[in-house]
């Protein structure tokens, strides 16, 4: 039999892992991973994503390692890579998972299956997670992703056979400096790999889902009570199966327990846990079904709207911190410094640049790329779209900061944390320091415009500007019927799965502004990510 070689791209594991299982029919299994230098100096890769690859590649390879046939790093652009492999083993079968990810990566895609038909190899591409590709009808999607999830969690192949043929010349593992990319990593982000995974999971399932419902959304508890699963999930160190299974099991032991002696909300937690899962391939799916996503409105009638008035200095202000709004500059310094924030939080921040900044949403969305570590293209650039109000099929959600703050940090315990400089603010002017008397700003020693930004925008104005003229052109008939020519690709067909009723018309009006009379997507009120 011919060489089976496993390229791994973002689903780095061994189990519940269809490519390296059929890989393993051969008597000879090359593992392959390669730094492509177009993804690695592309605009949405950072560092710290190479920090965290390296972490699960070691892994990786130590598991490969144990099962006959480490894994080969290469570092170039793909199809030369592919070439060398040919050179040094002879015709091949090249297994992988099909991937969703950015318009790089989709064309390289393109150019391996051209090389592949003009070499005479055979490349056969898996499923990943719930992901559908070409998916004839969006209803038909919940369906399917119920079937594969269903399916039983693959096994790891017990043994690899390895090549006798030498490798090409390895490259082993690369670090950031010598792939030309600039900037460092975060020394307090997330670790990668299986084993943190598994500790993850396992303290997450022990000890925080009672309490994940309702702690999820204020950054002062999130940090402990979310699943912090989701770069391992955006690496594939584990499958979106592996954890469903888990839920379905953790669900089915405590329904058998005596209804007395369960534990309270631990039900409803993996039902809000379940559903992120669901709404994470979701999301996931828009951008497998529409790859112009990444760079371009949805719904195209809101083209125009923000880009002539892009503004580079409010951009810089909201990427440094320093916009004057206390919850705002306090989640960007814990992003730059963690690569992490909660989905509440990532939420404000977007809708913050896209309404009360009025900046087209495609630069900040490449700035939160870079800084998240759980970044995930499939799910990044559809939620910044709906955050950013221009789907047409989600209600607009323009968060007050100063509102949030007050609401999911009411005593400045986060604010405080991430902005020491206001530390001897006294609470009642925590979230609106530019409203103290400057004779409390001279006892504190914090003067506004010294020790802390004015604020860059009157917030309250702002919002009423961008709700207004949003409001004003989705009324209009040409955008309403695009709206409804993408609810029919994108729109979710079973909103219930969220766990969160529609909010009526009287609440969001007062919190986000009138509510979306029209036929649309109940929001989640999920992470750009997977908290």
């Amino acid at each position: 039999m011919k060489v089976g070689v496993v390229w791994y791209k973002r689903d780095l594991r061994v189990f519940d892992h269809a490519p390296l299982v059929e890989a393993a029919r051969h008597r000879q299994v090359v593992p392959l991973y390669v730094y492509e230098p177009e993804l690695v100096r592309a605009p949405d890769c950072a560092p710290q994503h190479i920090g965290f690859l390296n972490e699960c590649l070691t892994e990786l390879d130590q598991a490969l390692s144990a099962r006959g046939s480490p894994l080969v790093m290469q570092y170039g652009e793909i199809t030369s890579v592919l070439r060398r492999v040919l050179d040094a083993y002879g015709p091949f079968t090249l297994y992988s998972h099909e991937e969703t990810g950015n318009a790089l990566s989709y064309a390289r895609d393109k150019r391996v299956a051209a090389w592949c038909e003009a070499n005479g190899i055979a490349w056969k591409e898996f499923p990943s997670n719930g992901v559908v590709r070409r998916l004839a009808s969006r209803d038909e999607w919940a369906s399917i992703w119920m079937q594969r999830m269903r399916q039983p969690v693959l096994a790891a192949p017990d043994f690899l056979g390895k090549p006798s043929a030498a490798p090409p010349v390895p490259n082993g593992l690369m670090q950031p400096g010598w792939m030309a990319m600039e900037g460092s990593d975060k020394p307090n982000r997330q670790r990668g790999g299986r084993k943190q995974a598994a500790l993850l999971v396992k303290e997450f399932f022990n000890k925080h889902l009672a309490d994940y419902r309702y702690s999820m959304s204020s950054p002062l508890s999130a940090e402990e009570s979310c699943s912090r699963l989701s770069p391992h999930f955006a690496y594939g160190t584990l499958s979106i199966r592996e954890v469903v299974h888990k839920i379905w099991k953790t669900r089915a032991e405590v329904q058998a327990m005596p209804e007395p002696a369960r534990p309270r909300g631990v039900l409803e937690g993996l039902k809000s846990f379940e559903s992120r899962l669901h709404w994470h391939c979701h999301f996931i799916q828009k951008l497998e079904s529409e790859p112009g996503i990444e760079t371009r409105n949805v719904h195209r009638g809101f083209d125009g709207v923000r880009e002539p008035h892009f503004d580079r200095e409010y951009f810089e202000r909201w990427c440094r911190g320093e916009t004057g709004f206390p919850l705002i500059d306090a989640c960007m310094k814990m992003l730059a410094e963690t690569g992490w924030i909660n989905f509440r939080m990532r939420a404000l921040l977007v809708s913050f640049s896209s309404y009360q900044l009025w900046n087209h949403w495609r630069e900040p969305a490449l700035h939160l790329a870079r800084e998240f570590l759980d970044y995930e293209p499939g799910i990044h650039y559809p939620q910044v779209q709906m955050q950013s109000g221009v789907t047409g099929i989600n209600t607009l959600r323009i968060y007050n900061p100063v509102k949030q703050a007050r609401d999911q940090d009411p005593d400045g315990v986060f604010v405080r944390r991430w902005l020491p400089a206001l530390q001897p603010v006294p609470t009642e002017f925590i979230f609106e320091p530019w409203t103290m008397p400057a004779m409390l700003q001279q006892q504190t020693g914090v003067i506004i415009g010294q020790h802390y930004p004015e604020p860059v925008v009157d917030h309250l104005a702002t919002a009423r500007y961008a709700r207004e003229t949003l409001w004003g052109l989705r009324r209009e008939a040409g955008v309403r019927e695009e709206a409804r020519r993408v609810f029919e690709k994108h729109g979710s067909r079973n909103p219930a799965r969220e766990g969160r009723p529609r909010r009526s018309a009287r609440a969001a009006q007062a919190d986000d502004g009138p509510a979306d009379a029209e036929a649309g997507e109940a929001a989640p009120q999920m992470s750009l990510g997977l908290d």
